[in-house]
């Protein structure tokens, strides 16, 4: 069997194309059940998020399964193939498993390190999981990309730097005020910038937003969204004084605010602090301002300066999830090595009981003067034995099935122990609870982690895909 990935995400495809590829929430039984029926898929997750859709597919052979998840692909998003190919990628086996990984830890996102992609993944497991498009193999993998991904924030300093403008001059507020829980914010200008803004200030607890802007209905649109208050420009600017915060894109081709004007405000808030981000260019403030006691004034240099050191400390701990990424594909193989021999103990251990169950009963049988608590302690001490027998055996076998030749060792094992009825009559009976839709649940504690609104600046790890 093969671990198989096909998508598409921002790298290989515009958002008019993404957008054409979505799985609304509720269409998802429906879609894993087609995927499910796809011919060669034997498992299936699909993570489906407003940067990437991709499908995890378990399949019985290679050749052809591209094929055969891009007619899934035109079948259900009704979008001829021709259409959607040549923004595919395709990942197999160990590339599948260190994409997933690298995903999970946020390492494969616009913004490196953010975590909203670990509890979207998280739940497109539990998702399929529910419906039992999952078997053995991604309940492990999916299991352990949850995991890893978790590790990777608690363990290292990923996601703790801003790499966002906007973001970073939150950042630089909070060093300035420590809370904006009691702080009021004037925008001067309505821009995007100022809008991304304003949300991660609005976010952490600012208590009223001003939005100032020369064509009033942009500012009474953008004003609506924060619950504040519109504002007219010239209103605003004899405001000054009221505000803690100001953030200024207007566009303008002169100054909006000088450093007489900012100074005639000050001496009407005495020991008040005023924190000021010019993220217009050309700039709004006269960087004179700066000069004034107790102002604060930062422009997009001075952020995106933050932001380019705070991403290059992100790459040096994503550097450190390298490695553990390593660790666990090393641990998934292992597993893989020995899943082979599972049914095999399996037989041992259940022939194992048969013969003790028969001779108990056989020994119980020609003594039955024995109590019940006398019948509990042979139980016990003839159960230890077998369990010591045994011990040995299944360690060394496990050790050998990972080894070069270690499907001869298992072949030797079988025959040695005699386990080849036993083994059948397992996997009958393992038929017989499938058609019965027995598929006992194999969920895990898995921690769930808030979600995080994405930040809005693109920063990329390179990561070539295949395209196909």
């Amino acid at each position: 069997m093969h671990i198989v990935v096909v998508g598409l995400n921002y790298r290989t495809a515009p958002v008019e194309v993404r957008e054409r590829f979505t799985f609304a929430e509720q269409d998802l039984p429906e879609a894993l059940e087609l995927l499910k029926s796809t011919k060669s898929v034997l498992e299936g997750v699909i993570v489906a998020t407003c940067n990437r859709t991709e499908i995890y597919v378990v399949v019985d052979r290679l050749s052809m399964c591209g094929y055969f998840i891009r007619g899934f692909m035109e079948q259900w998003f009704n979008i001829k193939r021709e259409e959607f190919t040549q923004h595919l990628y395709i990942y197999e086996d160990e590339q599948a498993i260190s994409h997933l990984f690298k995903v999970t830890c946020g390492l494969d996102s616009m913004v490196i390190g953010e975590t909203q992609i670990l509890g979207q993944v998280r739940n497109a497991f539990l998702e399929s999981q529910e419906q039992k498009a999952t078997g053995t193999w991604f309940n492990m993998l999916f299991k352990q990309a949850v995991t890893l991904g978790k590790r990777a924030h608690s363990e290292t300093s990923i996601g703790e730097s801003a790499v966002s403008v906007s973001y970073a001059a939150v950042e630089l507020g909070k060093r300035i005020f420590g809370t904006f829980s009691d702080k009021k914010v004037l925008i001067l200008g309505a821009g995007k910038m100022s809008e991304l803004t304003v949300k991660h200030l609005y976010a952490n607890g600012a208590a009223e937003v001003i939005v100032a802007n020369r064509t009033i209905a942009r500012a009474e649109e953008l004003a609506r969204k924060f619950k504040g208050t519109p504002s007219g420009m010239h209103e605003a600017l004899d405001r000054l004084h009221e505000v803690d915060i100001i953030i200024s894109s207007t566009g303008a081709n002169e100054y909006v605010l000088n450093p007489l004007l900012v100074k005639k405000s000050m001496k009407k808030r005495p020991s008040r602090p005023l924190f000021m981000i010019d993220i217009a260019v050309p700039r709004d403030i006269d960087p004179a301002v700066g000069e004034v006691s107790n102002v604060f004034l930062y422009d997009i240099d001075d952020l995106e300066g933050i932001v380019e050191s705070n991403m290059e400390m992100r790459r040096a701990e994503a550097a450190k999830i390298e490695v553990m990424i390593k660790e666990e594909m090393d641990a998934f193989h292992q597993w893989l090595k020995t899943l082979g021999v599972r049914p095999a103990i399996r037989a041992l251990q259940d022939k194992s009981n048969t013969i003790h169950e028969d001779t108990l009963e056989s020994l119980f049988n020609k003594l039955p003067e024995l109590d019940e608590r006398q019948r509990k302690v042979i139980r016990r001490l003839t159960k230890s034995i077998v369990n010591q027998m045994m011990h040995d055996p299944i360690n060394r076998i496990k050790e050998m099935t990972g080894e070069k030749h270690g499907g001869e060792a298992l072949d030797y094992f079988t025959q040695i122990f005699a386990l080849e009825n036993v083994m059948e009559e397992n996997e009958r009976r393992a038929d017989r609870k499938a058609q019965n839709n027995v598929n006992p649940a194999e969920v895990d504690s898995l921690v769930k982690l808030a979600d995080q609104p994405d930040e809005q600046k693109q920063a990329r790890i390179p990561l070539a895909p295949a395209v196909f």
